[in-house]
């Protein structure tokens, strides 16, 4: 072969890699693409951290340890208590002073020893909950406790200092992809943690939980330190002069700034609807729809794979200038129809309906989170990343744990107040419980829209003005 087809060939593969590899292009000469998947581990370690405490312990507390309902509820509560501390955490990373010029690295490194300690401890705690000892059980409740809320104090601590770091080795026409590359690291690290956790615990015993749970303790401190080495430059003068203002004064002026707490308001509302359906689809899926557990289990894996297509759609859009507010607006609009087709699948008993309607919940969750993340670092001033991610994960974590705690209540009482016979002969039926709660998140989604208006209309007047200064 001559040379000059060898190089036109070469040139054409290059100008394609874009195009296949979805993130191939969210490298640049500040963060090149090795440096970025380094940085992208701590979202791995989160991923396998709230699989491990939603997923794998909650099973295995109820079933295999016999530990009531009712502790396990609180102790899987306990980590959404940290959550709204998100927004002092990332202050704090924008005002931390170090003699070695680093701002965000001693948050990240403080938050993977919470994480580390949290697991540590968590599996003896869970065995003395167990009953399994001579010892008073109030112990492993204070342990378990214990245990739990350092894991969420620690992944909560992470995720947020390690987004305001990727905010800030970034140049900000990268950041869409780099955000889309970040979520769908998450991503990987829930499914790839969720299927290592169910193979290595195939053979239950005691002392395989305590090797699980040490194992992931002990690649959240491996995978970390690797995402942290080598990336934030060490800039001692960078704060050492600077004033600090107080938490209350800059949280004010954040606040204050635009439409700030609207946008807050509607990453609020926008969660709730999308993460109210967290715990019920399986269910609903196998109680009212007559689906067999490996077909319901399908559906983890179909919302994951409509959150990565979104999270895709979503990077290529903002990657060719779009607004983040739309990309938000036209995830929560397709989560509309998502929870419609959800909810007609049950009078129509159509599986296809119900899976169609999961992808769908997938894909507009990706839009709207990758929208809403993206209009947080894009209004983020340099000197207060931390601070707008951190009120973005606050928001974003609480009204998760909110949504999901008050879907079974609502869940629940609808199906009672049903039987009652108070809501009519018609809808005394088993769906109605879940029914309620579906159309519940299409309130909430139709409530986001509303909030999100105005934001849009903002953006496209700074874009005037900056194409016209």
């Amino acid at each position: 072969m001559s040379v000059a087809p060898s190089r036109r060939i070469t040139g054409a593969l290059m100008r394609l890699t874009p195009a296949i590899l979805p993130f191939a292009d969210a490298a640049t000469a500040e963060l090149p693409m090795g440096r970025l998947l380094r940085l992208a581990l701590f979202q791995v370690t989160v991923g396998m951290a709230a699989v491990l405490l939603i997923g794998t312990l909650n099973r295995v507390m109820i079933v295999e340890l016999g530990v009531p309902a009712w502790i396990v509820a609180v102790m899987l509560a306990l980590p959404l208590v940290f959550a709204p501390l998100r927004a002092l955490v990332g202050f704090r990373s924008d005002t931390h002073r170090s003699v070695l010029g680093w701002r965000r690295v001693p948050y990240i490194w403080f938050g993977t020893l919470l994480q580390f300690g949290g697991l540590a401890i968590m599996p003896f705690a869970l065995l003395i909950l167990s009953g399994d000892t001579t010892g008073p059980l109030w112990v492993g409740d204070a342990a378990a406790a214990l245990a739990f809320l350092l894991v969420g104090a620690g992944l909560h601590t992470t995720q947020t200092v390690g987004l305001a770091l990727a905010t800030d080795l970034a140049p900000a026409h990268a950041r869409p992809k780099v955000v889309a590359l970040l979520c769908v690291a998450l991503l990987v690290g829930m499914m790839a943690s969720a299927l290592l956790f169910g193979l290595f615990l195939a053979n239950f015993s005691a002392l395989r939980l305590i090797q699980v749970i040490q194992g992931a303790a002990l690649a959240t401190i491996v995978l970390n330190g690797l995402a942290l080495w080598k990336q934030e430059p060490r800039d001692p003068g960078r704060t050492r002069d600077a004033p600090r203002a107080s938490f209350a004064e800059s949280w004010r002026g954040y606040a204050g700034r635009g439409h700030a707490r609207r946008r807050l308001v509607a990453i609020g509302l926008g969660t709730a609807g999308f993460s109210m359906q967290d715990i019920l689809l399986e269910p609903y899926g196998g109680q009212i729809l007559h689906l067999p557990v490996g077909a319901t289990t399908a559906l983890t894996a179909l919302l994951a794979a409509g959150g990565g297509l979104g999270l895709v759609i979503a990077a290529r859009w903002l990657g060719r200038g779009g607004d983040p507010f739309r990309v938000a607006g036209v995830g929560v609009g397709v989560g509309i129809l998502a929870f419609s087709a959800v909810v007609f699948a049950a009078p129509l008993a159509s599986a296809h309906l119900f899976a169609v309607g999961v992808g769908l919940i997938g894909l507009g969750g990706g839009l709207f989170a990758h929208g809403t993340l993206t209009a947080s670092m894009d209004r983020a001033g340099p000197e207060d990343t931390g601070l707008a991610l951190g009120a973005w994960g606050a928001v974003q974590a609480t009204a998760a744990g909110l949504a999901i705690a008050a879907s079974g209540v609502v869940r629940d009482v609808g199906e009672a107040v049903a039987r009652t016979g108070v809501l009519g002969a018609g809808m005394d039926e088993p769906a109605i419980g879940y029914l309620i709660v579906y159309h519940v998140e299409i309130a909430l989604l139709f409530a986001a829209l509303v909030a999100l208006g105005p934001l849009v209309r903002e953006d496209r007047g700074r874009v005037l003005i900056e194409r016209t200064a």
